[in-house]
């Protein structure tokens, strides 16, 4: 595992970078809004992603490495989310097809991002669909606008609402709510089986 820090128009993010074995692949991963990389369902994709060839990058965003919980806007989210993009696409994962993903926050930023980031595929942990108890507020069309392959690991009590599948998105229920906790050897499995599938695409 390597620390990377990359500059982006909103300060320093950095990334932690863990390196498969063959590469087939590499998976960015971002955080929920008030969370960081360790959460247990990114630690548990990670894996999946490292055993089946994947390289996996989690990705920092700058409001967090500057210390503040608050995200930041989404415009500079999805900026900075670029920016790392580009620089660890030539840096560390040059020719490899890149998949974006996330968890929450992140998850949205993977999609609002992936068609100006030549994403080949996104991966969405716990998508918040809607705010709690305010359906009328929909994100769905967030996901809806990604064209390339999605996954969707959604807990089965998720309060921020479940999206359904449609011709491109697979959405996968496992126990628990928005934290994704109650079960990760389900999120672990989710991720593995997408990632087979989506990499005998790409290959």
């Amino acid at each position: 595992m390597t620390r990377v820090e990359v500059e982006t128009p909103h300060g320093p993010a950095r990334a932690e970078v863990h390196c498969a074995e063959e590469g087939r692949a590499a998976l960015l991963l971002g955080h929920g809004a008030g969370g960081g990389i360790a959460a247990p369902d990114l630690v548990a994709v990670t894996r999946a992603a490292t055993e089946a060839g994947v390289h996996v990058a989690l990705i920092e965003q700058p409001y967090r490495v500057a210390g503040r919980r608050a995200p930041a806007p989404a415009k500079q989210l999805d900026t900075a989310w670029l920016a790392v993009v580009e620089d660890l696409g030539e840096r560390w994962f040059a020719d490899l097809p890149l998949i974006f993903g996330g968890r929450s926050s992140g998850a949205r930023v993977a999609c609002r991002t992936a068609e100006a980031g030549a994403a080949s595929a996104v991966l969405c942990l716990a998508f918040p669909v809607h705010p709690p108890g305010k359906p009328e507020k929909s994100r769905l069309g967030e996901l809806d606008g990604v064209e390339a392959p999605v996954l969707v690991v959604q807990g089965e009590r998720d309060a921020f609402g479940q999206p359904e599948p449609s011709h491109n998105r697979e959405v996968v229920l496992v126990p628990g709510d928005h934290s994704l906790k109650a079960d990760v050897d389900a999120v672990f499995r989710a991720a593995q089986e997408w990632l087979g599938r989506v990499l005998r695409l790409l290959d």
